[in-house]
């Protein structure tokens, strides 16, 4: 059921908390850039014993729009840490995929004592400029096709890099991230999330390997889909060079990013939450 906290500038966000058995680690999942607490609808199913705490980030969802300056990888940890606030939670694990990634690194480095382990959904220290450019051509704007049932049917061909995806996966995803209007298709969240992407994207890349080894001590565990554009090979190879602990899988037949509920995910999820109970 989603529910409701006031970040620290006045900002109406939406979460779900549940509690999934009896006990278990407690999980917060952060989704990717455009995404929502959706993200996680898959893995939900597969997972106990747990907390599972999930939120959709301002400009998101049923979060409120605040504006392109607001959205911000500094603003959204902090939104993250005032959800953790609003419901007492001192410590968590972070399952991040894609932007929830960088979150929780940020966070590693920045609020590193409220975190218990990070689990990385395709994404490292280094994003691909392709990748992003990819991004960008279609972030902030309306799909072209009229139907929820339309963009399922193209989904194969605009994403190559996923291969044996059922058709009834692909509507459940143009689902959960796209709402159908007299008007056509659009997106579940802020068009001006456009021209925070811009932003971000002016400059030299940053350097974030000082964020991943800011997550020294913590459990760390690592999902790339094998077709990613997004997360190297090479990327890969240095993170598990500088953490030799860190867990690691390969989903193969896809890009950025896994489901998570692909048999390769689970395996490690399962097993990195097991870690944290050790």
């Amino acid at each position: 059921m989603t529910a409701y906290f006031t970040a620290d500038d006045g900002a109406r966000l939406a979460y779900a908390d549940d509690q999934i058995g009896s006990g278990g680690p407690t999980l917060l999942c952060l989704s990717g850039l455009t995404r929502t607490m959706g993200d996680f609808d898959y893995l939900r199913p597969h997972l106990s014993p747990c907390r599972l705490i999930r939120m959709d980030y301002r400009g998101r969802g049923a979060s409120a729009f605040t504006g392109a300056e607001s959205y911000t990888v500094p603003r959204e940890a902090q939104d993250a840490l005032n959800l953790l606030d609003h419901l007492g939670v001192a410590r968590t694990a972070i399952l991040g995929t894609s932007r929830g990634g960088i979150l929780a690194m940020f966070l590693a480095a920045t609020a590193k004592d409220r975190l218990t382990g990070i689990c990385l959904n395709d994404v490292g220290p280094v994003v691909e400029r392709k990748a992003l450019e990819r991004i960008f051509t279609y972030v902030g704007r309306n799909p072209g096709a009229k139907s929820l049932a339309q963009l399922a049917a193209a989904m194969p061909s605009s994403l190559p890099d996923f291969a044996n995806v059922p058709a009834s996966r692909w509507q459940e995803e143009v689902s959960l991230h796209y709402r159908e209007t007299p008007d056509g298709l659009r997106i579940t969240y802020d068009p001006a999330l456009r021209d925070a992407v811009a932003a971000a994207m002016e400059g030299p890349d940053p350097d974030l390997w000082p964020l991943f080894d800011a997550a020294e001590g913590l459990p760390l565990a690592l999902l790339r889909g094998a077709n990613s554009d997004l997360l190297s090979p090479e990327t890969v190879a240095e993170m598990r060079r500088r953490r030799p602990d860190m867990l690691f899988a390969e989903v193969p037949d896809r890009g950025h990013v896994p489901f998570l509920d692909e048999p390769e995910s689970l395996g490690l999820i399962r097993a990195f939450l097991d870690r944290l109970g050790a």
